[in-house]
Protein backbone atom coordinates (compact mmCIF):
# COMPACT_ATOMS: atom_id res chain seq x y z
CA UNK A 1 0.00 0.00 0.00
CA UNK A 2 1.40 3.34 -0.80
CA UNK A 3 -0.21 6.89 0.08
CA UNK A 4 -0.08 10.13 -1.55
CA UNK A 5 0.23 13.96 -1.23
CA UNK A 6 -3.54 14.06 -1.05
CA UNK A 7 -4.23 11.79 1.86
CA UNK A 8 -1.67 13.65 3.65
CA UNK A 9 -4.17 17.13 2.68
CA UNK A 10 -6.92 15.10 3.80
CA UNK A 11 -5.70 14.53 7.28
CA UNK A 12 -4.45 18.03 7.65
CA UNK A 13 -8.12 19.40 6.45
CA UNK A 14 -9.71 17.08 9.37
CA UNK A 15 -7.75 18.28 11.72
CA UNK A 16 -8.22 21.38 10.96
CA UNK A 17 -12.27 21.26 10.49
CA UNK A 18 -12.17 19.94 13.80
CA UNK A 19 -10.15 22.60 15.37
CA UNK A 20 -12.15 25.52 13.83
CA UNK A 21 -15.23 23.65 14.73
CA UNK A 22 -14.75 24.06 18.22
CA UNK A 23 -15.71 21.17 19.10
CA UNK A 24 -12.65 18.91 20.10
CA UNK A 25 -13.50 15.68 21.57
CA UNK A 26 -11.81 12.29 21.49
CA UNK A 27 -14.96 11.19 19.71
CA UNK A 28 -14.62 13.68 17.06
CA UNK A 29 -11.30 13.52 16.55
CA UNK A 30 -11.82 9.72 16.20
CA UNK A 31 -14.73 9.96 13.63
CA UNK A 32 -12.13 12.22 11.39
CA UNK A 33 -9.40 10.11 11.81
CA UNK A 34 -11.90 7.10 10.67
CA UNK A 35 -13.70 8.89 7.92
CA UNK A 36 -9.54 9.66 6.31
CA UNK A 37 -9.28 6.08 7.11
CA UNK A 38 -12.21 4.55 5.29
CA UNK A 39 -11.58 6.79 2.36
CA UNK A 40 -7.81 5.64 2.04
CA UNK A 41 -9.23 1.88 2.58
CA UNK A 42 -11.81 2.33 -0.43
CA UNK A 43 -9.01 4.28 -2.85
CA UNK A 44 -7.10 0.84 -2.34
CA UNK A 45 -9.50 -1.55 -3.24
CA UNK A 46 -10.37 0.40 -6.28
CA UNK A 47 -6.98 0.54 -7.53
CA UNK A 48 -6.28 -1.72 -10.19
CA UNK A 49 -3.78 -4.71 -8.91
CA UNK A 50 -0.23 -4.13 -10.18
CA UNK A 51 0.55 -7.70 -9.57
CA UNK A 52 -2.27 -8.72 -12.94
CA UNK A 53 -0.36 -6.70 -14.96
CA UNK A 54 1.47 -8.25 -17.96
CA UNK A 55 5.16 -6.53 -18.89
CA UNK A 56 6.71 -7.22 -22.19
CA UNK A 57 9.69 -5.28 -23.79
CA UNK A 58 10.70 -4.33 -27.26
CA UNK A 59 13.85 -2.77 -28.59
CA UNK A 60 17.78 -2.48 -28.98
CA UNK A 61 19.66 -5.95 -27.76
CA UNK A 62 23.43 -3.77 -28.50
CA UNK A 63 25.16 -0.63 -29.00
CA UNK A 64 28.68 0.76 -28.79
CA UNK A 65 29.62 2.23 -25.96
CA UNK A 66 28.91 6.15 -26.07
CA UNK A 67 25.58 5.84 -28.18
CA UNK A 68 22.21 5.00 -26.89
CA UNK A 69 19.71 2.66 -26.74
CA UNK A 70 15.78 2.78 -26.99
CA UNK A 71 13.90 0.57 -25.97
CA UNK A 72 10.02 -0.10 -25.51
CA UNK A 73 8.32 -1.32 -22.31
CA UNK A 74 4.51 -2.24 -22.93
CA UNK A 75 1.65 -2.69 -20.07
CA UNK A 76 -1.07 -4.83 -21.02
CA UNK A 77 -4.06 -4.48 -18.23
CA UNK A 78 -6.31 -7.69 -18.27
CA UNK A 79 -8.08 -6.82 -15.36
CA UNK A 80 -11.72 -4.20 -16.11
CA UNK A 81 -10.25 -1.80 -14.05
CA UNK A 82 -8.40 1.47 -15.38
CA UNK A 83 -4.94 1.72 -14.24
CA UNK A 84 -3.90 5.09 -12.71
CA UNK A 85 -0.24 5.78 -11.55
CA UNK A 86 3.47 5.87 -12.40
CA UNK A 87 5.96 3.48 -13.93
CA UNK A 88 9.79 3.40 -12.93
CA UNK A 89 11.41 0.86 -15.01
CA UNK A 90 14.88 -0.12 -12.84
CA UNK A 91 18.25 -0.75 -14.45
CA UNK A 92 21.61 -0.39 -13.14
CA UNK A 93 23.07 3.80 -12.33
CA UNK A 94 25.60 3.28 -15.34
CA UNK A 95 22.60 2.92 -17.58
CA UNK A 96 21.84 6.08 -17.01
CA UNK A 97 17.83 5.54 -17.90
CA UNK A 98 15.65 8.72 -19.46
CA UNK A 99 12.99 8.65 -17.90
CA UNK A 100 13.69 7.13 -14.77
CA UNK A 101 9.69 6.75 -14.05
CA UNK A 102 6.77 8.08 -16.24
CA UNK A 103 3.08 8.40 -15.66
CA UNK A 104 0.72 6.20 -17.13
CA UNK A 105 -2.99 5.19 -17.45
CA UNK A 106 -3.95 2.02 -19.15
CA UNK A 107 -7.71 1.41 -19.33
CA UNK A 108 -9.11 -2.31 -18.93
CA UNK A 109 -7.61 -4.81 -21.56
CA UNK A 110 -6.01 -2.38 -23.06
CA UNK A 111 -1.83 -1.95 -23.57
CA UNK A 112 0.57 0.87 -23.41
CA UNK A 113 3.87 1.50 -24.57
CA UNK A 114 6.75 3.75 -22.28
CA UNK A 115 9.53 4.33 -24.02
CA UNK A 116 13.15 4.32 -22.06
CA UNK A 117 16.38 5.96 -23.46
CA UNK A 118 19.55 3.97 -22.19
CA UNK A 119 23.01 5.68 -22.61
CA UNK A 120 25.48 3.33 -20.59
CA UNK A 121 29.26 4.36 -19.74
CA UNK A 122 30.34 1.01 -19.27
CA UNK A 123 31.47 -1.54 -21.29
CA UNK A 124 29.75 -5.23 -20.92
CA UNK A 125 25.98 -6.74 -20.34
CA UNK A 126 23.28 -4.33 -18.57
CA UNK A 127 20.34 -6.30 -17.15
CA UNK A 128 17.27 -5.01 -15.93
CA UNK A 129 16.75 -4.51 -12.44
CA UNK A 130 12.98 -4.82 -12.37
CA UNK A 131 9.80 -2.79 -13.11
CA UNK A 132 7.91 -1.09 -10.56
CA UNK A 133 4.20 -0.53 -11.32
CA UNK A 134 2.51 2.01 -8.54
CA UNK A 135 -1.16 2.39 -9.36
CA UNK A 136 -3.91 4.65 -7.77
CA UNK A 137 -7.54 4.57 -6.93
CA UNK A 138 -10.17 7.35 -8.46
CA UNK A 139 -9.07 9.74 -5.30
CA UNK A 140 -5.79 9.59 -5.56
CA UNK A 141 -5.25 9.13 -2.18
CA UNK A 142 -3.74 6.15 -2.06
CA UNK A 143 -2.63 2.70 -3.92
CA UNK A 144 -0.80 -0.37 -4.36
CA UNK A 145 2.66 -1.15 -5.47
CA UNK A 146 4.81 -4.06 -6.44
CA UNK A 147 7.76 -4.93 -8.75
CA UNK A 148 7.37 -6.74 -11.33
CA UNK A 149 10.01 -8.91 -13.19
CA UNK A 150 10.71 -8.10 -16.81
CA UNK A 151 13.79 -9.41 -17.98
CA UNK A 152 16.10 -7.76 -21.17
CA UNK A 153 19.66 -7.73 -21.46
CA UNK A 154 21.89 -4.82 -23.19
CA UNK A 155 24.93 -5.74 -24.90
CA UNK A 156 27.35 -2.59 -24.71
CA UNK A 157 30.12 -3.33 -27.05
CA UNK A 158 33.89 -2.28 -27.19
CA UNK A 159 34.03 1.61 -29.36
CA UNK A 160 36.76 0.77 -31.72
CA UNK A 161 38.01 4.10 -31.68
CA UNK A 162 40.73 3.06 -33.74
CA UNK A 163 38.49 2.25 -36.80
CA UNK A 164 39.60 6.06 -37.99
CA UNK A 165 42.73 4.73 -38.99
CA UNK A 166 41.24 1.60 -41.37
CA UNK A 167 40.99 3.25 -44.23
CA UNK A 168 44.66 4.60 -44.15
CA UNK A 169 46.18 1.21 -43.25
CA UNK A 170 43.98 -0.50 -46.06
CA UNK A 171 45.29 2.05 -48.65
CA UNK A 172 48.69 0.79 -47.31
CA UNK A 173 48.34 -2.65 -48.09
CA UNK A 174 46.48 -1.88 -51.65
CA UNK A 175 50.35 0.16 -52.17
CA UNK A 176 51.81 -3.35 -50.46
CA UNK A 177 50.22 -5.47 -53.69
CA UNK A 178 50.63 -3.16 -56.47
CA UNK A 179 54.43 -3.08 -55.15
CA UNK A 180 54.26 -7.02 -55.58
CA UNK A 181 52.42 -7.33 -58.47
CA UNK A 182 54.20 -8.25 -61.69
CA UNK A 183 57.82 -8.18 -59.53
CA UNK A 184 59.83 -11.44 -59.22
CA UNK A 185 58.27 -14.18 -56.85
CA UNK A 186 60.07 -13.27 -53.48
CA UNK A 187 59.08 -15.13 -49.86
CA UNK A 188 55.69 -14.08 -48.18
CA UNK A 189 54.43 -13.96 -52.49
CA UNK A 190 52.02 -16.22 -54.12
CA UNK A 191 50.93 -16.37 -57.40
CA UNK A 192 47.57 -14.15 -58.75
CA UNK A 193 47.15 -14.05 -62.92
CA UNK A 194 48.45 -13.47 -66.00
CA UNK A 195 48.90 -10.77 -68.26
CA UNK A 196 50.81 -9.19 -70.70
CA UNK A 197 54.30 -8.56 -71.09
CA UNK A 198 54.75 -4.58 -70.69
CA UNK A 199 58.26 -2.71 -71.36
CA UNK A 200 59.65 -2.64 -67.97
CA UNK A 201 58.53 -6.13 -66.39
CA UNK A 202 61.44 -8.23 -65.43
CA UNK A 203 61.82 -10.81 -67.41
CA UNK A 204 62.21 -13.51 -64.84
CA UNK A 205 58.58 -13.09 -64.83
CA UNK A 206 57.58 -14.26 -67.77
CA UNK A 207 55.59 -17.36 -68.22
CA UNK A 208 57.80 -19.58 -70.90
CA UNK A 209 54.87 -22.16 -71.42
CA UNK A 210 51.63 -19.47 -71.18
CA UNK A 211 54.09 -17.30 -74.21
CA UNK A 212 54.33 -20.19 -76.10
CA UNK A 213 49.92 -20.85 -76.49
CA UNK A 214 50.08 -16.83 -77.35
CA UNK A 215 50.64 -14.90 -79.83
CA UNK A 216 52.55 -12.10 -77.45
CA UNK A 217 54.93 -12.80 -74.15
CA UNK A 218 53.19 -13.49 -71.28
CA UNK A 219 54.55 -12.55 -67.81
CA UNK A 220 53.05 -13.71 -63.92
CA UNK A 221 51.63 -11.67 -61.75
CA UNK A 222 52.55 -12.09 -58.05
CA UNK A 223 50.64 -10.55 -54.72
CA UNK A 224 50.99 -11.14 -51.09
CA UNK A 225 50.47 -14.36 -49.72
CA UNK A 226 46.96 -14.30 -48.19
CA UNK A 227 44.78 -17.19 -46.45
CA UNK A 228 47.63 -16.61 -43.08
CA UNK A 229 46.69 -17.64 -39.50
CA UNK A 230 46.93 -14.89 -36.95
CA UNK A 231 46.27 -15.43 -33.47
CA UNK A 232 45.22 -12.81 -30.86
CA UNK A 233 45.79 -13.48 -27.67
CA UNK A 234 44.61 -10.95 -25.18
CA UNK A 235 45.68 -10.50 -21.41
CA UNK A 236 43.06 -9.80 -19.21
CA UNK A 237 44.99 -10.46 -15.87
CA UNK A 238 45.84 -8.08 -12.93
CA UNK A 239 47.77 -5.36 -15.08
CA UNK A 240 45.41 -5.12 -17.76
CA UNK A 241 43.16 -3.54 -14.79
CA UNK A 242 45.60 -0.44 -14.40
CA UNK A 243 44.28 3.04 -16.08
CA UNK A 244 46.25 4.64 -18.91
CA UNK A 245 44.62 7.71 -18.64
CA UNK A 246 40.84 7.62 -18.32
CA UNK A 247 40.82 4.50 -19.71
CA UNK A 248 42.10 0.77 -18.77
CA UNK A 249 44.76 -0.86 -20.17
CA UNK A 250 42.32 -3.91 -21.16
CA UNK A 251 40.01 -1.27 -23.21
CA UNK A 252 42.81 -0.02 -25.24
CA UNK A 253 44.18 -3.22 -25.87
CA UNK A 254 41.03 -4.52 -27.22
CA UNK A 255 40.71 -1.31 -29.40
CA UNK A 256 43.84 -2.19 -31.03
CA UNK A 257 43.30 -5.86 -31.67
CA UNK A 258 39.94 -5.05 -33.23
CA UNK A 259 41.85 -2.91 -35.79
CA UNK A 260 44.50 -5.40 -36.70
CA UNK A 261 41.36 -7.86 -36.61
CA UNK A 262 39.63 -5.59 -39.41
CA UNK A 263 42.55 -5.06 -40.88
CA UNK A 264 43.55 -8.45 -41.54
CA UNK A 265 40.30 -9.57 -42.49
CA UNK A 266 40.59 -7.19 -45.25
CA UNK A 267 43.66 -8.41 -46.37
CA UNK A 268 42.55 -12.38 -46.63
CA UNK A 269 43.66 -13.47 -43.40
CA UNK A 270 42.34 -15.94 -40.75
CA UNK A 271 41.93 -14.07 -37.42
CA UNK A 272 41.53 -16.07 -34.44
CA UNK A 273 40.90 -14.56 -31.04
CA UNK A 274 42.27 -15.96 -27.36
CA UNK A 275 41.47 -13.81 -23.76
CA UNK A 276 43.14 -15.00 -20.99
CA UNK A 277 44.87 -14.64 -18.02
CA UNK A 278 44.64 -17.95 -15.50
CA UNK A 279 42.26 -19.56 -17.60
CA UNK A 280 40.65 -18.77 -20.99
CA UNK A 281 37.94 -15.80 -20.22
CA UNK A 282 36.48 -16.22 -24.20
CA UNK A 283 37.49 -17.78 -27.74
CA UNK A 284 36.68 -16.81 -31.15
CA UNK A 285 37.47 -19.21 -34.14
CA UNK A 286 37.87 -18.79 -37.50
CA UNK A 287 35.56 -19.98 -39.79
CA UNK A 288 36.19 -18.88 -43.10
CA UNK A 289 38.34 -15.68 -44.67
CA UNK A 290 37.48 -12.36 -44.08
CA UNK A 291 36.42 -10.21 -41.43
CA UNK A 292 35.30 -11.25 -38.51
CA UNK A 293 34.46 -8.08 -36.02
CA UNK A 294 31.09 -8.42 -35.28
CA UNK A 295 31.94 -11.58 -33.83
CA UNK A 296 35.11 -10.27 -31.94
CA UNK A 297 32.92 -7.62 -30.63
CA UNK A 298 30.33 -9.39 -28.64
CA UNK A 299 33.06 -11.63 -27.48
CA UNK A 300 35.02 -8.84 -26.28
CA UNK A 301 31.87 -7.18 -24.63
CA UNK A 302 31.58 -8.86 -21.38
CA UNK A 303 35.37 -9.18 -20.55
CA UNK A 304 36.80 -7.85 -17.52
CA UNK A 305 40.17 -7.47 -16.03
CA UNK A 306 40.20 -10.05 -13.49
CA UNK A 307 42.59 -9.45 -10.33
CA UNK A 308 44.76 -11.82 -10.53
CA UNK A 309 48.29 -12.27 -11.83
CA UNK A 310 48.35 -13.96 -15.35
CA UNK A 311 49.58 -17.30 -16.31
CA UNK A 312 51.91 -16.69 -19.22
CA UNK A 313 53.09 -20.32 -19.31
CA UNK A 314 49.53 -21.64 -19.34
CA UNK A 315 49.02 -18.78 -22.31
CA UNK A 316 51.99 -20.28 -24.02
CA UNK A 317 50.43 -23.65 -23.59
CA UNK A 318 46.96 -22.60 -24.59
CA UNK A 319 49.03 -20.91 -27.82
CA UNK A 320 51.11 -24.00 -28.50
CA UNK A 321 47.44 -26.15 -27.94
CA UNK A 322 45.77 -24.59 -30.66
CA UNK A 323 47.89 -26.24 -33.50
CA UNK A 324 51.27 -26.63 -35.33
CA UNK A 325 50.52 -24.64 -38.08
CA UNK A 326 52.68 -21.76 -38.40
CA UNK A 327 50.93 -18.69 -37.52
CA UNK A 328 51.13 -14.94 -36.52
CA UNK A 329 50.74 -14.79 -32.38
CA UNK A 330 50.14 -11.18 -31.10
CA UNK A 331 50.00 -11.15 -27.47
CA UNK A 332 48.52 -7.80 -26.14
CA UNK A 333 49.56 -7.47 -22.48
CA UNK A 334 51.74 -5.29 -20.38
CA UNK A 335 55.66 -5.30 -20.34
CA UNK A 336 55.54 -6.59 -17.07
CA UNK A 337 59.54 -7.68 -15.85
CA UNK A 338 58.81 -10.03 -13.03
CA UNK A 339 55.96 -12.00 -15.24
CA UNK A 340 57.42 -12.11 -18.21
CA UNK A 341 60.96 -13.14 -17.20
CA UNK A 342 59.70 -16.09 -15.18
CA UNK A 343 57.38 -17.15 -16.69
CA UNK A 344 57.08 -16.61 -20.71
CA UNK A 345 60.61 -15.66 -21.34
CA UNK A 346 62.01 -19.47 -20.49
CA UNK A 347 58.94 -20.75 -22.20
CA UNK A 348 59.50 -18.23 -25.43
CA UNK A 349 61.76 -20.57 -28.01
CA UNK A 350 59.31 -23.40 -28.08
CA UNK A 351 57.13 -20.71 -28.97
CA UNK A 352 58.87 -18.83 -31.37
CA UNK A 353 59.83 -22.11 -33.11
CA UNK A 354 57.18 -22.72 -34.34
CA UNK A 355 54.81 -19.36 -34.36
CA UNK A 356 56.13 -15.98 -35.00
CA UNK A 357 55.52 -13.81 -32.09
CA UNK A 358 54.56 -10.26 -31.81
CA UNK A 359 54.14 -8.25 -28.35
CA UNK A 360 51.90 -5.60 -27.94
CA UNK A 361 51.65 -3.15 -24.84
CA UNK A 362 50.37 0.06 -23.93
CA UNK A 363 53.12 2.70 -22.72
CA UNK A 364 51.85 4.71 -19.91
CA UNK A 365 52.75 8.48 -21.16
CA UNK A 366 52.62 9.62 -17.50
CA UNK A 367 55.55 6.93 -16.40
CA UNK A 368 57.46 9.32 -19.29
CA UNK A 369 56.33 12.39 -18.44
CA UNK A 370 57.29 11.83 -14.36
CA UNK A 371 60.74 10.89 -15.63
CA UNK A 372 61.26 14.21 -16.69
CA UNK A 373 60.21 16.14 -13.73
CA UNK A 374 62.94 17.86 -11.38
CA UNK A 375 62.97 20.90 -9.07
CA UNK A 376 62.11 19.25 -5.73
CA UNK A 377 63.29 15.85 -4.18
CA UNK A 378 59.70 14.41 -4.37
CA UNK A 379 60.04 15.22 -8.05
CA UNK A 380 63.25 13.69 -8.12
CA UNK A 381 62.35 10.45 -6.57
CA UNK A 382 59.32 10.12 -9.11
CA UNK A 383 61.57 10.57 -11.66
CA UNK A 384 64.19 8.29 -10.24
CA UNK A 385 61.45 5.45 -10.08
CA UNK A 386 59.61 6.62 -13.64
CA UNK A 387 63.16 5.90 -15.43
CA UNK A 388 63.55 2.37 -12.88
CA UNK A 389 60.61 1.42 -14.86
CA UNK A 390 61.26 2.73 -18.32
CA UNK A 391 65.06 0.67 -18.21
CA UNK A 392 62.61 -2.69 -17.31
CA UNK A 393 60.63 -1.88 -20.04
CA UNK A 394 63.87 -1.83 -22.44
CA UNK A 395 65.26 -4.62 -20.54
CA UNK A 396 62.48 -7.24 -21.58
CA UNK A 397 61.98 -5.37 -24.98
CA UNK A 398 65.44 -6.35 -25.82
CA UNK A 399 65.08 -9.30 -24.48
CA UNK A 400 62.13 -10.22 -26.14
CA UNK A 401 63.79 -9.22 -29.56
CA UNK A 402 67.05 -11.38 -28.66
CA UNK A 403 64.58 -14.22 -28.65
CA UNK A 404 63.33 -13.34 -32.04
CA UNK A 405 60.07 -11.77 -30.94
CA UNK A 406 58.94 -8.29 -32.51
CA UNK A 407 57.61 -5.98 -29.91
CA UNK A 408 55.26 -2.97 -30.09
CA UNK A 409 55.70 -0.54 -27.29
CA UNK A 410 53.50 2.94 -27.49
CA UNK A 411 51.40 5.14 -25.88
CA UNK A 412 47.15 4.63 -25.65
CA UNK A 413 46.77 6.78 -28.75
CA UNK A 414 49.59 4.93 -31.19
CA UNK A 415 49.08 1.76 -29.80
CA UNK A 416 46.49 0.45 -32.11
CA UNK A 417 48.12 2.31 -35.78
CA UNK A 418 51.35 1.20 -34.83
CA UNK A 419 50.51 -2.79 -34.10
CA UNK A 420 48.67 -2.32 -38.08
CA UNK A 421 52.30 -0.97 -39.01
CA UNK A 422 53.90 -4.30 -37.57
CA UNK A 423 51.34 -6.20 -39.39
CA UNK A 424 51.97 -4.57 -42.41
CA UNK A 425 56.01 -4.35 -42.45
CA UNK A 426 55.87 -8.07 -41.54
CA UNK A 427 53.66 -8.85 -44.36
CA UNK A 428 55.72 -6.62 -46.92
CA UNK A 429 58.75 -9.00 -45.38
CA UNK A 430 56.83 -11.98 -46.48
CA UNK A 431 57.79 -13.12 -43.05
CA UNK A 432 53.94 -14.33 -42.02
Amino acid sequence: MVVTGRSVALALLAVGAVLVSGQISPQVTAVSLAVVVALLVLDVLLAASPRAMRLTREGDTSLRLGEAATLSLVLHNPTRRTLRGRVRDAWPPSAHVEPRSAPVRVTGGERRRVGVVLTPTRRGDVRAAGVTVRTLGPLGLAGRQRTLSAPWTVRVLPPFHSRRHLPGKLSRLRELEGQHTAMVRGQGSEFDSLRDYVRGDDVRSIDWRATARNDGVVVRTWRPERDRRILIVLDTGRTSAGRVGDTPRLDHSMDAALLLAALAGRAGDRVDFLAYDRRVRAQVRSGSKGSQIEQLVTAMAPLEAALVESDPAGMAGTVMAQGRTRKLVVLLTDLNAAALEENLLPRLPALTSRHLLLVASVRDPEVDAMAEERGTPEALYRAASAERTLAERRRVTADLRQMGAEVVDAGPEHIAPALADAYINLKAQGRL
